[in-house]
């Protein structure tokens, strides 16, 4: 999936880094509890890729932050991450080249791995 599209020689933005996350929450909470897991669960995963405390989560949940500026406003992206690896959506994460997409798409991996029932010291990268 591009990222972008070339037009004028300006990249547009994909439409997901525009959605809040709070629009998608709701979908990585009904795939992980359809398999057993729960809420806190993906709070933590989310807690971990990106250095928010669960407070200031809730607080961007609540304020409709976007993808982009969730991102961009992370406390503390953690270094682990790039341990992430694999296909998710049909691309491989090592293909990946723009940052933002990459940040999204290893917390779509993440919330794959918390509802295939993975351990959570693996999906942790502990």
């Amino acid at each position: 999936m591009a990222a972008g599209c070339a037009i004028a020689g300006l990249m547009t933005k994909h439409r997901i880094y525009s959605m809040s996350v709070a629009s998608v929450y709701p979908h990585y909470l009904t795939k992980a509890e359809k398999k057993g897991r729960t809420k806190s669960e993906v709070d933590e995963v989310i807690r971990w890729l990106t250095g928010y405390d669960q407070a200031a989560l809730d607080a961007g949940l609540a304020a409709k932050t976007n993808f982009e500026d969730f991102f961009a406003n992370a406390p503390a992206l953690n270094p682990a991450r790039s341990l992430i690896t694999g296909t998710i959506c049909g691309v491989k994460i090592a293909e990946i080249e723009d940052p933002l997409m990459l940040e999204v798409r290893y917390l779509d991996k993440l919330i794959d791995e918390l509802a295939k029932g993975r351990p959570m010291e693996k999906i942790l990268r502990s």
